[in-house]
């Protein structure tokens, strides 16, 4: 009796984290009971009763909720655990066999955005991988390999040891760089691990708490970002790409960002600049 008592105890505990979640995911999307029951097919009692915690919900109705939800695969895994049940989404590394052909293609476009740099990222803007033109082009500003690894791009810009000092109109640049955080966030909610990044970037001197809290004048096109150097400026922009239809959690939260000129004249200096600027080595930014 004691076994069976404590086994329905821990049942109604995982039920009860797993609506907890459910519930504040479906806060953040601004959803009603109805409105989700609607989206999920599933009735509102029982949204309800998951929600509260009353009703044990299978792994399916979990998956179903999500769905609707547009919970990002790591965190509907994180909600499976908390209900009990086993993950469903692959959490393997980028490097692992089952990547060999997001991997592949990666690095295929990567070689094909050649001069102009290219990085891949994971969600909290950690350099995975780079082309050849990427740190040849932050080694025309600073010494990449004194940069402690794993390096991280927004880092790299907020530092006043590294490429903030050549970025033109640079607090403005930030603040849209902070904007685009918050925009590009996984799922449209800032997670713990981005919400850390934000707490250490806010560190940096001179950026203002306001910051923080985006507005909407700031959601641009596209955020430009402007480089100066000895009296040359090269204005550029860039483009993200995903992986469509991911099926596993580091496939959707890779990350491609392609750097393209801006305007005619950063074009046709480009190479000429990097080719002025290569003493200073090609120190990696990649790990």
């Amino acid at each position: 009796m004691a076994t069976t008592a404590t086994a329905s105890n821990q049942s109604r505990t995982a039920a009860s984290q797993a609506g907890t979640i459910l519930r504040q995911w479906r806060g953040s999307r601004g959803k009603t009971q109805l409105d989700l029951s609607f989206d999920s097919g599933i009735s509102q009692k029982h949204i309800s009763f998951v929600e509260s915690g009353r009703s044990t919900p299978s792994r399916q109705t979990l998956l179903d909720l999500a769905q609707a939800l547009e919970i990002p695969l790591r965190e509907q895994n994180t909600l499976l655990l908390a209900a009990g049940y086993a993950p469903v989404h692959s959490q393997d590394p980028l490097e692992a066999p089952a990547m060999t052909s997001i991997t592949k293609a990666l690095k295929r476009m990567l070689r094909q955005h050649e001069p102009f740099p290219a990085i891949v990222m994971d969600r909290h803007w950690n350099v995975l991988m780079t082309n050849d033109a990427s740190p040849r082009f932050f080694s025309c500003f600073i010494d990449m390999n004194a940069r402690q690894q794993p390096r991280n791009l927004l880092h790299l810009m907020f530092d006043p040891a590294g490429m903030r000092p050549f970025i033109a109109n640079w607090k403005t640049t930030a603040r849209s760089l902070l904007a685009r955080v918050h925009r590009e966030a996984l799922g449209g909610v800032i997670d713990a691990g981005t919400r850390s990044l934000l707490d250490e970037l806010a560190k940096y001197p001179e950026v203002a708490p306001e910051w923080r809290s985006p507005s909407a004048e700031l959601v641009l096109p596209m955020v430009p970002l402007s480089f100066r150097k000895g009296g040359v400026t090269l204005n550029y922009f860039s483009m993200i790409t995903t992986v469509g239809t991911p099926q596993t959690v580091v496939a959707e939260e890779l990350r491609l960002e392609c750097m393209f000129p801006a305007d005619e004249r950063t074009e046709a200096i480009h190479a000429q600049f990097m080719a002025e600027n290569a003493d200073r080595g090609s120190g990696a930014i990649q790990h």
